[in-house]
């Protein structure tokens, strides 16, 4: 079924230019730290356009930006960054929309916690700010752009960006029409303008993964736990093994499991828990930085 002008309208301005505003400024970050950035388009390690990760459950999420160390176009390396681009032309569709990255997002970065992934959001439109918040609640870091600051923008080039339900199919392929006219070059400064307006949250949301980047093990934290795990079907019956515990033979007991907290500087905390001494030794090893080539 044919795309409504309307919504073609909305989605190259929630798409292609969002895109075109927000990947030079990832680009730029991932070559700083010799990083791969994936952009929807063909790559050899994954084949065809769509970026499509799995979570721990086997269900696929796709994405718009993903960060990787140790990637190439012909090796997927390990994600330390997601990053969504979302549009809503009406707040009443924003608070689905956060939903709906939540329930792509927070599972892919569960099923890669060692990495601790950046997680963010570039949200522009008509968002409320329950939506907004409810996304940074759940640790997501948001860029927004205002729906008046995208109309200012396009102005610049001589585009009515504006457009509701009843705006008239014909205005909104006039709005198509023109976009598409417009040469790389134009696009590429349309974006930086967008960036410009709003140069205060760009930068904070860009120290935000700059930090998620260069992240510093601030303290990791060991506990073996020795004893044998009691079972009690009540709470009295639980508060009477606790009270008969002898806290003094602890060390004589086997060991039950190694528990393991690392944390950062930046407040990202990745824990572990492990039964047996190998298993711990892998993950600590798994932090230790790459051995510089010789």
């Amino acid at each position: 079924m044919a795309q409504s002008p309307p919504h073609k309208w909305g989605q190259i301005i929630g798409q292609e230019f969002l895109e075109v505003a927000v990947e030079p400024l990832l680009r730029a970050t991932a070559e700083k730290h010799n990083l791969f950035l994936d952009v929807k388009g063909p790559r050899p390690s994954r084949g065809g356009k769509r970026i499509a990760w799995r979570d721990h459950h086997g269900n696929t999420h796709d994405l718009d930006f993903v960060l990787e160390r140790g990637g190439t176009p012909e090796t997927t390396g390990d994600p330390v960054a997601f990053i969504e681009t979302a549009w809503r032309r009406y707040t009443r569709h924003s608070r689905n929309k956060a939903q709906e990255i939540q329930g792509a997002i927070m599972p892919l970065a569960t099923a890669h916690q060692r990495q601790a992934p950046f997680i963010g959001v570039i949200a522009a439109g008509e968002w409320t700010a329950g939506a907004i918040t409810q996304l940074q609640s759940l640790g997501f870091k948001v860029l927004y752009f205002s729906y008046s600051a995208i109309v200012e923008v396009f102005r610049f080039v001589g585009i009515d960006a504006r457009f509701t339900e009843t705006t008239p199919d014909a205005e909104c392929r006039k709005k198509v029409r023109q976009w598409a006219g417009l040469n790389p070059g134009d696009r590429a400064t349309l974006g930086r303008r967008l960036v410009t307006a709003n140069q205060a949250d760009v930068d904070g949301f860009m120290r935000s993964l700059e930090e998620a980047l260069t992240r510093q093990i601030e303290v990791i934290r060991v506990l073996p736990l020795h004893g044998i795990a009691v079972e009690a079907p009540t709470v009295d019956g639980a508060m009477k093994c606790v009270r008969a515990y002898d806290e003094r033979t602890r060390a004589a007991r086997p060991l039950a499991r190694y528990e393991i907290q690392v944390r950062y500087n930046n407040g990202d905390t990745i824990s572990g828990v492990f039964g047996g001494k190998e298993d711990a030794l892998g993950f600590l090893q798994s932090f230790r930085p790459p051995l510089s080539p010789s």
